[in-house]
């Protein structure tokens, strides 16, 4: 007998489009930074000398690594959650609550004498993955159990995240910000989105599993066929975007040695440019490490070059990743969505 899952082209379609699709968008991206470094070094004393500068230095790589973390990470927590069907739009939350859980717990075993430093970082940055992934359970019991809507479940994780963490900083340490505990250096940000992007692309494109949660978003009712349990293999995609998502929530605030819960909170909307991510480096993690730093590496020059006397509105800066995805995905190629993301599957008894 035929299995069903051939007849789902995942391989094919990730081979001919996805991978032609990130090799244009690495092709724009290193071509750029090889013409600006042309530039820079024929006319130093211009724009070009200035923005040369500005990003080839130890101090712009330091801030894209701190900037890039929890933006790549949660992309690529995105990418498991829809590759299985479900739409994640809730990894804002998720950067929330284990930022805030991470700074928590952190301080609370420092300040009892029970660990100090690293260790207590350490520990604090696996209890802010704890929490995203139990909030991103709920999120997933929620939706596929229930069939919820995907879309406003995730705004509604978004909004409960947003609220209780400056409410919980609040009560514990009567301020929405709380205590400094030290902060991690960025090449632990840097190894840790290394690492997981690998592991992301090696799940995805070399296991059983990954070809099932692809499965799961493209043809559910062929995965069902051959005796695999869709909504299972659903929920392990929601909890692996918690898994990914909460450690990028705690490299940010362990980054900094602290939680800012004022206004947006210190995420500062890098769950949903971590969507954008995904999108424009088109659901394949190689492509989202690219887009994650091509964008983190923006931020940071905005900061530099307003050290240069450049005035440059941070937010005209916060709206490049939205500009650039529409016009790479016009210019250069086009996001392909998996077929069954969003929709609700009833199991085939």
């Amino acid at each position: 007998m035929r299995n069903p899952l051939s007849a789902v082209e995942i391989p094919v379609v990730d081979r001919f489009l996805g991978d032609g699709y990130v090799r244009n968008v690495m092709v724009m991206t290193f071509g750029s930074l090889a013409l600006l470094a042309l530039f820079g070094a024929l006319f130093p004393e211009s724009v070009a000398g200035d923005l040369s500068g500005a990003v080839f230095t130890g101090g712009m790589v330091a801030a894209t690594a701190r900037i890039a973390a929890p933006i790549v990470l949660a992309a690529l927590g995105g990418i498991f959650a829809e590759k299985s069907g479900v739409i994640n739009i809730g990894l804002e939350g998720l950067l929330i609550i284990s930022a805030f859980t991470s700074i928590y717990v952190a301080y609370v075993l420092g300040d009892a004498g029970i660990l100090t430093g690293g260790n207590a970082q350490f520990v604090g940055f696996l209890a802010g993955m704890l929490a995203s992934m139990l909030l991103a359970f709920i999120f997933g019991i929620v939706c596929i159990e229930y069939k919820a809507d995907q879309i406003i479940a995730g705004l509604a994780v978004w909004l409960i995240a947003l609220g209780l963490a400056p409410f919980l900083s609040t009560v514990f340490f009567g301020s929405v910000n709380t205590p400094g505990v030290g902060n991690i250096g960025w090449q632990y940000s840097a190894a840790i989105v290394t690492v997981g992007t690998v592991v992301a692309w090696w799940t995805l494109d070399h296991t059983a599993f990954g070809t099932h949660l692809k499965a799961a978003g493209e043809n559910p009712r062929a995965l069902d066929t051959v005796g695999v349990s869709v909504s299972k293999i659903r929920h392990a995609g929601v909890i692996l975007s918690g898994v990914f998502a909460g450690a990028g929530g705690s490299l940010l605030a362990l980054g900094v040695g602290r939680f800012g819960g004022s206004g947006e909170t210190m995420v500062q909307g890098k769950g949903f440019i971590a969507i954008v991510v995904y999108l424009f480096g088109n659901y394949n993690p190689l492509g989202a490490l690219g887009a994650g730093t091509l964008f983190a590496s923006l931020d940071a020059l905005q900061t530099r070059l307003q050290q240069l006397g450049y005035g440059i509105p941070s937010s005209l800066v916060e709206t490049i990743p939205y500009i650039v995805v529409i016009i790479v995905l016009a210019f250069v190629g086009r996001t392909r969505i998996p077929s069954a993301a969003g929709d609700h599957y009833e199991t085939e008894e």
